[in-house]
C-alpha cells in the first residue's frame, strides 16, 4: 500500500516503511498509508506485529523536513496531531509491536519507535530528537514518550542537545531492548515476534493494558485494573487448556501436548 508495506507471516506480521530514497521520512502520505495498514491488521490472526524500514540505513530519518518548512502554526499543529494519533492508535493496539530499528531513527522516527511495545536496534542505528536544531519542538510524542522510557534528566539532555546517539548508548540508557549485527536484526525480531504470537493471544493482550494503563495510574488504583484483567483470563480457553498442560506435564511429562492458543 503505498509507501507502507504489510506481509503476514503465519500469526505474525511485518509492516515495512518503503520510502528508501527518502531514507523513509514521514510525509503525509505515508503516515495515511500507515493509518490504514494499522486498521487493516487482523485480530484474530495476527498476534504480534515487527515495525522496520526499507532498506539498511534508515529506520525512520524522521518527519518530512521539506513537507514541514512550509507550515503555518495552524498547519503544524494539525501536522503533529495527525502524527501523534496514529503513533497513539500503534502505542494502544491491542497487539504487541517490535521496533526493529535498521539505522536512522531520528524525530518522528525515534518518536515512533517509542510507540511500540519492544524497541531493537542494529550495530549502525542512530538516535536522537533533533528538532531543536531546526527550531521547533518534537511534534509526535517525543517529549514525552522519550521522558518516561530513560527518565527526565536523560531526556532533557538528549532534547535539549539535538545530540544524536548510537545503538551501544542507546541500550546503555534504556531506549533499546537489544543490539544486533545488522544482518541479523530483521531475523531476531521475527524471532521475537514469533516466540509472542506463541502465548496465549488474551493474556498477552491483558498484559499489554495493564502495563501501559497501570503506570498511568498510582499503585493502588493499578493494582485494582491488574485484578481485573487477571480475572478476565479465567474461564478461557487458553487458561483451561494452558493449566491443563502444566498439569499434565507436572504429572507426567509424556502426557504433554502442544497447546494452541485461540485469539478469543
Amino acid at each position: 500500500m503505498g509507501f507502507v508495506d504489510y506481509e503476514v507471516k503465519g500469526n505474525y506480521a511485518v509492516i515495512t516503511i518503503n520510502r528508501e530514497k527518502a531514507l523513509n521520512a514521514l510525509n503525509s502520505e505515508v503516515l495515511e498509508d500507515l493509518d490504514k495498514v494499522l486498521d487493516g491488521i487482523d485480530p484474530d490472526t495476527v498476534r504480534a506485529v515487527v515495525l522496520t524500514g526499507a532498506g539498511e540505513k534508515s529506520f525512520v530519518a524522521g518527519a518530512d523536513i521539506g513537507e514541514m518548512s512550509t507550515l503555518t502554526k495552524a498547519e503544524g499543529e494539525a501536522f503533529g496531531k495527525k502524527g501523534n494519533d496514529i503513533f497513539r492508535k500503534l502505542e494502544t493496539c491491542p497487539i504487541p509491536f517490535i521496533a526493529a530499528i535498521n539505522g536512522f531513527a531520528l524525530g518522528g522516527g525515534c518518536e515512533i519507535a517509542m510507540s511500540c511495545d519492544i524497541r531493537i536496534a542494529s550495530e549502525n542505528a542512530m538516535f536522537g530528537q533533533p528538532e531543536v536544531g531546526l527550531g521547533i519542538t518534537p511534534g509526535f510524542g517525543g517529549t514525552q514518550r522519550l521522558a518516561r522510557l530513560v527518565g527526565p534528566g536523560m531526556a532533557k539532555q538528549l532534547i535539549y542537545t539535538a545530540r544524536n546517539i548510537k545503538a551501544d548508548e542507546a541500550l546503555r540508557i534504556g531506549l533499546v531492548n537489544a543490539v544486533y549485527p545488522a544482518e541479523e536484526l530483521l531475523a531476531e525480531a521475527e524471532k521475537l515476534a514469533g516466540m509472542i504470537a506463541g502465548n496465549a493471544p488474551i493474556a498477552v493482550r491483558a498484559c499489554k493494558k495493564a502495563i501501559n494503563e497501570g503506570l498511568e495510574l498510582p499503585m493502588d488504583e493499578a493494582i485494582a485494573l491488574e485484578e481485573k484483567l487477571f480475572g478476565s483470563c479465567f474461564e478461557s480457553e487458553d487458561q483451561k487448556e494452558g493449566m491443563a498442560n502444566f498439569l499434565r506435564k507436572k504429572d507426567d511429562p509424556a502426557k504433554v501436548k502442544h497447546v494452541a492458543f485461540q485469539n478469543k
